[in-house]
Parts: C-alpha cells; structure tokens; sequence
C-alpha cells in the first residue's frame, strides 16, 4: 500500500473544477499511480490541486458513483478495489464497441489507418512466430485502439480506450495475450476492414472478443 506521500506525488496540478480533479484521480487509479486502499485526503488533494475542499469532495463523490473511490464516516476516501466480476460487464460493453468500429472501420477500408493496421498485423504475426512474448500486450492494445481510430468515430475511439484501461484496471492482467489464434484472429479482421467488408468485419470482431469474454470467465472463477 502507498503512503500518503506516495499519493501526493502521483497527482498532478489541473484547473481546479470537479471534473478536472476527477479526471487526474481516475487516470492515476488506471494506470497503476494509485492503488486500492491507498487513502486520498481532501485536504492533501485541496492543496496539491490548489483549490477548496469543495470541489475536491464533489469530485471524490463522482468517482465513488464510477466504482474508483470507497467513501466512509470518519474514515474520508480510499480508492477502491473492483470485483473481477466487473470485468464480464465490461466485456460486454467493450464487444459492442468493437464490433460497431469495426464495422464502421470496414465502410472505410481502414481509411488513413490503413497503412499501420497492415504494419500491425506483420508485427505481431512476427511477435508470435517467434515468440517474443513481451512484445504481444502492447501490440493487441495498439490493434484495438487503432481499429477504433479507423473507425472515424472519435467518441468510440475514447470510449474504448477508456473500457480497455478499465478492463486492465479490474483484471490486472493481460487477457487477449493469453487467447489462442489472437494474431489470426486479428488477420482475418484486418483482411476484413481492409477489403471494405463490414459485416464480415464485424461478425469475426465478434467472434474474436467473446473468446476472451469466454476467457475472462474461466478465469475469474
């Protein structure tokens, strides 16, 4: 568990709004800054973002209502730990946001994304014929979000981002890595958008995400 001094220096100065506060907390519980049970004190957050307890409270509120952040009488705020079983919801929420950006990505053919997705797919074919395993995560991550940017639907694209963190957050491993057939997958679906087929492209989206839903399933059992 962090110390208090070890919160501190995990949070970065932002505007002082609600949002802006939320926002910083969110992304250092994502990417590992802050971890469950590390305490978040209104007056050490008040003054590291320079602003009233008010917001700093209004800001600690909208987290615990995302699931971030425990709120107790007397005991004030500590980040929270998710249940695994967050993750099949997630799952859920992440298959329909890929399968429509895939289809979307498909109408377009990749459009300007076209290029990386080809260098993508080599990549990580390559990656696993030779079995750099440490390679694999950041390649399936950067397939998924450049799927999405491909989509030309820039809301989808954070969304996603933002579920796959989430994703991460609660099942603190790699999941897609684990899968078997990922890179043939992942052909198949590229050869999909890149030939302009989008219900060819979405139905083997599909396909692709509920084995890892089949997967995060077993695994949380």
């Amino acid at each position: 568990m962090h110390t208090d001094s070890d919160v501190a220096a995990a949070m970065t100065r932002e505007p002082a709004t609600r949002e802006a506060i939320a926002a910083a907390i969110r992304d250092d519980v994502l990417d590992g800054k802050l971890q469950p049970g590390d305490r978040l004190p209104e007056p050490m957050l008040a003054e590291r973002f320079g602003v009233s307890r008010v917001p700093v409270r209004e800001a600690l509120s909208q987290l615990q209502s995302e699931g971030f952040v425990n709120l107790e009488r007397y005991k004030g705020a500590t980040v929270s730990g998710a249940s695994r079983a967050d993750a099949i919801e997630l799952m859920q929420v992440r298959r329909g946001l890929e399968v429509f950006g895939a289809r979307l990505a498909a109408e377009r053919s990749g459009g300007e994304f076209a290029a990386e997705l080809r260098l993508v797919i080599e990549s990580g074919t390559q990656a696993e014929r030779l079995k750099h395993h440490d390679q694999v995560p950041p390649l399936v991550l950067r397939f998924h979000t450049l799927m999405a940017e491909a989509s030309g639907n820039h809301e989808l694209a954070r969304t996603l981002e933002h579920t796959l963190r989430r994703i991460a957050w609660v099942f603190d491993r790699d999941v897609e890595s684990r899968a078997d057939g990922c890179w043939r997958d992942h052909t198949a679906i590229a050869g999909a958008v890149l030939d302009g087929s989008p219900f060819q492209a979405g139905y083997l989206m599909d396909e692709h995400v509920k084995k890892d839903e089949d997967l995060v399933r077993r695994l949380i059992k």
